[in-house]
């Protein structure tokens, strides 16, 4: 096995590459966008997390020739029956958009007495395109929506996702906050403890 040096992540959103690459930086591993090789995103034609995530990883491989790193995350909401899941970076259409995604969850919860919802995130790491055996682990964040959107951090959903043990929104915490406690930042230390293990 050879260590990880290099890795290219599947995504375009500058939010998610900072948050990807503060909770990999103590591995000293380089991290590359994949729109450094000219990569568009992956269709994610999947009603599941994982086969979506996996599309993504083995693109992004296939493009630049380097391991490949993706996510595929969204929030999930009881009231809804896990809407907006897959679907929550396109919940109200094309082009996508935080704050029109934001309005029409608000929307259809109006009604609705159940807030609670949580964050989930599937990661999948390939070794090349065709790897039969990627890595791949998993994370979940739960908390409750609210109507009014609180603090300026994060992205996404973050500033409606209210976690009642801290009385703060996802958008209220510091970078190093959510790190620790996301869906994504619970994943992301799962595949760090497999990679300092040698076991990629």
């Amino acid at each position: 096995m050879t260590a990880l040096t290099k890795l290219v992540i599947a995504s375009n959103n500058p939010g998610k590459l900072k948050e990807i690459g503060a909770l990999l930086a103590p591995l000293s591993i380089e991290i590359v966008s994949q729109s450094d090789y000219n990569t568009g995103e992956a269709d994610e034609p999947f009603g599941t997390f994982i086969e979506n995530a996996l599309t993504k990883a083995r693109h992004a491989s296939r493009c630049s020739g380097l391991p490949a790193l993706a996510d595929d995350s969204g929030i999930c909401v009881n009231a809804l029956g896990g809407a907006p899941g897959v679907n929550s970076a396109r919940y109200a259409g094309e082009p996508k958009s935080d704050a029109r995604n934001n309005q029409k969850l608000i929307e259809a919860l109006k009604n609705q007495t159940d807030r609670r919802a949580y964050y989930y995130c599937v990661i999948v790491l390939v070794r090349h395109p065709g790897d039969p055996q990627p890595i791949i682990v998993d994370g979940s964040w739960h908390g409750e929506i609210i109507d009014q959107p609180r603090g300026t951090g994060g992205f996404g959903y973050d500033p409606y996702f209210l976690l009642p043990e801290f009385g703060k929104t996802a958008a209220e915490l510091t970078t190093e906050q959510k790190n620790k406690i996301s869906h994504r930042g619970q994943a992301l230390e799962k595949l760090s403890d497999i990679l300092r293990a040698g076991k990629f």
